[in-house]
């Protein structure tokens, strides 16, 4: 599904020229499960966004599903984020005018979807995360872990085959933590590539694979099956 070759992502700070990734190379599979960890500013976060189609390397080629990415049009970009991509933040990015309801209709809305597919969709996610008697409630009005279940519906309404989820439990106590790891997982299992940025160990420990990186570069690299 996803194919990295010698991806470089530079960015200049006043005089200094500093290194996002250096000539990274991976490949992920469709339906994998990989957490990426490492030290602040080792790249993580440089690297979901390279995979999120929200920028592009300096140099190197990013396949997605074996259409290579670097020159794509803005557009083009855009209609792969919106069909093939959903994002998790640690911040949830909700709108807070919006109701939880609407905060999960608006990826469809957006792409143009018909108001009677994208509602029954919306309450199919709301009641299989446990947000039914929530719906009509405003983000203020949600606990984290709630809006952390609303962010997550809002990013697999479009029924993306990859979701990239940066720090999902960073806001969150440990329960509701567990949670939301619960259920990115019950959605892996499903089949949905799922790609963590975290730095719980023990959160990492549970996918299949795991990726640490170091000024851009890979460090470490380990997988194994899951029971």
């Amino acid at each position: 599904m996803i194919r990295l070759c010698g991806l470089t992502r530079c960015f200049q700070a006043g005089e200094q020229r500093v290194v996002g990734l250096d000539a990274l190379e991976l490949e992920v599979a469709a339906g994998d499960y990989l957490a990426v960890m490492g030290p602040s500013g080792s790249g993580k976060s440089t690297l979901l966004n390279i995979l999120g189609l929200l920028d592009a390397p300096d140099a190197g080629e990013y396949w997605l599903n074996g259409e290579a990415t670097a020159t794509l049009s803005e557009a083009r970009r855009a209609e792969l984020r919106s069909r093939w991509i959903g994002f998790v933040f640690q911040s949830y990015h909700l709108i807070p005018r919006l109701t939880a309801l609407e905060n999960i209709e608006l990826p469809m809305v957006l792409a143009g979807i018909e108001p009677e597919v994208r509602r029954q969709r919306s309450h199919e996610l709301v009641e299989r995360l446990g947000l039914g008697s929530r719906l009509q409630h405003r983000p203020g009005e949600l606990s984290g872990g709630q809006r952390q279940r609303v962010a997550i519906a809002r990013a697999i309404a479009m029924q993306p085959e990859l979701l990239l989820a940066d720090e999902p439990t960073g806001n969150l106590d440990s329960r509701a933590g567990e949670e939301v790891f619960a259920l990115l997982e019950e959605l892996n299992a499903e089949g949905l590539t799922l790609i963590v940025v975290t730095h719980d160990a023990q959160h990492a420990a549970r996918a299949r694979r795991q990726l640490r990186l170091c000024d851009g570069r890979r460090v470490h690299e380990a997988s194994w099956e899951l029971a």
